[in-house]
């Protein structure tokens, strides 16, 4: 069975940044493309990045400022989150997908159980 397991969320000012991880176990990270998605209070959740082999993707609100990544030796998956703004504020998960397309919430079958993110002063 297939677990992944987000970390690294907290609490940090605007403009500031954050590192989340995700743990894969269960199966070899490297088998499934990995994608990170937000979701934030009375909204949908929605496609932040993701990564297929070494082929980043990110969606309109993480280009530029974070950088998605994975290391398949570690079987993990890392979010690097810079210029972090209040908007940004959500949970975190990461998910396993099999699917051609990777920036599509229902495309995933894995998912973690979430990492809370709030930018705030």
């Amino acid at each position: 069975q297939v677990q992944l397991v987000e970390s690294g969320g907290g609490l940090v000012q605007p403009g500031g940044s954050l590192r989340l991880s995700c743990a894969v176990s269960g199966r070899t990270l490297s088998s499934y493309a990995m994608g990170w998605f937000r979701q934030a209070p009375g909204k949908e959740r929605q496609f932040v990045a993701a990564i297929r082999d070494d082929s980043p993707f990110y969606g309109d609100s993480a280009k530029g400022r974070f950088t998605i990544a994975r290391d398949n030796a570690k079987n993990t998956m890392f979010l690097q989150m810079n210029r972090l703004e209040p908007e940004d504020t959500a949970v975190y998960y990461c998910a396993a997908s099999n699917a051609d397309i990777i920036n599509i919430a229902a495309n995933y079958e894995y998912w973690g159980q979430g990492t809370q993110v709030t930018v705030s002063s």
